[in-house]
């Protein structure tokens, strides 16, 4: 386990140096950069201390075991230490796993309605209010970026689809394994006999682009304007605020229409746009990487089904976790898990992908 700590310590003490650089603290990226890095570091040195000293008390223990008087005691040390050992080993890997490029972005969140009509529309917005719940829990902040509402039932309100910001700490670490096709299974309110639906949304989860990554030349975008739709009201749909970018080389389009601002909405979707276009390079890169490979782990592939949500049994499945026994990963707690709970489902998930890209790494 010790092979890379020379490395790892010697980083910590070069990340520290930078630190205590004054010249640091004005280039705001750069800092933050270097602090993220730090932190990360600083973890993975205190882990290599406490192997350190657990493997070097687990020997000392040798001697003490020979002795009667002292055997018993010597006996509880050895069975503590035999399973914090491999503990710390395991989180040493954990942290020394490669690092995913977009680790510490913030992310554009995109849910639509897939197969299901009004009911698919509905599930939409029931998974876009369960995520604003979890950031609220996480101390994120939220911004709709773009939004198509309608309304179900008289009172249901529902999104054939929304675009959303949301910013903070280790945001993208931990949404980034929710893209994909989620399924929901329950009677919609719409139904007058009883009977179960099946309806989709799609999730997608784009790491917010940096400036520097993505270029958007003024000749390889087309920019129109028009009044926006949806209900009426003061100022609304009496100016050409609403916005549509097409951006000509991709064929990308992105429409903004929630603020009365032209200005701002062409910000909005140029942000979203942004994001659209990183995620596009990251998919052909992957694809290109995937060639080579039987398998991709937690590639967030859009176009296979993920999870379910079985409101009659209270139930949440998620695919693609499966025990040794083959069975899947599930927790009968939905009416929680909807309402923002979702801090199980994250860490099950994200513990699945760690173990597989662990597997990837030790095949090597």
């Amino acid at each position: 386990m010790f092979f890379r700590t020379d490395e790892i310590e010697a980083r910590l003490g070069e990340l520290d140096r930078q630190l205590m650089d004054p010249s640091i603290s004005g280039q705001r990226d750069r800092y933050r950069q270097v602090t993220r890095e730090h932190a990360e570091v600083s973890r993975m040195v205190t882990l290599v201390h406490q192997l350190r000293d657990a493997e070097t008390e687990r020997q000392d223990l040798a001697e003490l075991l020979q002795d009667p008087d002292m055997r018993d005691m010597a006996l509880l040390d050895k069975e503590r230490l035999d399973a914090q050992i491999p503990e710390l080993e395991q989180a040493l890997r954990l942290l020394m796993l490669p690092k995913d490029p977009y680790e510490g972005r913030n992310l554009i969140l995109e849910i639509r309605a897939g197969t299901g009509g009004d009911e698919a529309a509905l599930f939409a917005g029931d998974l876009f209010r369960m995520y604003c719940r979890y950031a609220d829990t996480q101390g994120w902040r939220t911004e709709i970026l773009s939004a198509s509402e309608i309304t179900v039932a008289g009172s249901a309100n529902g999104f054939k689809e929304v675009i959303c910001l949301i910013t903070g700490d280790t945001v993208y670490s931990q949404l980034k394994y929710e893209a994909g096709v989620h399924r929901v299974q329950r009677v919609p309110v719409t139904e007058t006999q009883g009977r179960i639906h099946t309806s989709a949304a799609t999730v997608a989860i784009l790491p917010e682009a940096d400036e520097v990554e993505i270029k958007i030349r003024a000749e390889d975008l087309r920019t129109d304007v028009f009044r926006a739709g949806g209900p009426g009201g003061q100022s609304v749909n009496t100016t050409d605020s609403a916005v549509r970018l097409t951006h000509l080389p991709t064929g990308l389009v992105v429409i903004c229409q929630d603020e009365k601002s032209q200005i701002k909405n062409k910000a909005k979707a140029l942000k979203v746009l942004s994001a659209r276009l990183l995620e596009r390079e990251r998919s052909q890169q992957a694809a290109a990487e995937a060639a080579d490979r039987k398998a991709q782990v937690g590639s967030g592939d859009r176009s296979e089904r993920i999870r379910t949500y079985n409101f009659p049994q209270n139930r949440l499945t998620d695919h693609r976790v499966t025990g040794t026994d083959g069975s899947t990963f599930t927790l009968y707690k939905l009416d929680k898990i909807i309402m923002g709970d979702l801090q199980e489902v994250i860490t099950g998930v994200t513990s699945h992908f760690q173990a597989e890209l662990l597997k990837e790494q030790e095949g090597r």
